[in-house]
């Protein structure tokens, strides 16, 4: 699995012109799930991402994470972080999983945050998003598991 971690002061996803989810402070969340990925994979990055520290504290040092801070996660599922690139101009995502073994495990990556604390909103799986989001810092992580 591989995650884009987007600290946000606001984010929202639509489907169809329509907003679908919105969060205020916390982190844009976009998932993709490899081929032969599991629910080892889904519970590691969730805990990854809700207690990765990239919050400032009094200080203004990144010391604090989703947990200690109460903001909420809005995941978006994206087949295309798993691109492959070295050969040729058109990616190959061959390396995604189908979306029947894909759905279960975001399914299962948003209930484990939901388990860990973490307020969740979520895109549209499959769904032709518009993502919008005020990046704050700019701070962006990329995890895999």
């Amino acid at each position: 699995m591989k995650a884009v971690v987007q600290r946000v002061s606001r984010a929202a996803v639509r489907v169809d012109g329509a907003v679908r989810a919105e969060i205020a402070e916390g982190l844009l969340v976009l998932v993709g799930v490899a081929g032969g990925d599991g629910e080892a994979e889904t519970e590691r990055l969730a805990g990854k991402v809700a207690r990765l520290r990239i919050f400032g504290d009094p200080r203004g040092r990144f010391d604090r994470s989703l947990l200690d801070t109460g903001g909420a996660a809005l995941v978006g599922s994206q087949f295309t972080l798993l691109a492959e690139t070295r050969k040729g101009n058109r990616p190959s995502f061959s390396n995604a999983a189908q979306p029947a073994a894909a759905q279960p495990l975001y399914d299962r990556f948003c209930d484990e945050l939901r388990r860990l604390g973490v307020e969740v909103e979520t895109g549209v799986f499959g769904a032709r998003m518009e993502v919008e989001l005020v990046n704050d810092g700019p701070v962006t992580i990329i995890i895999e598991t």
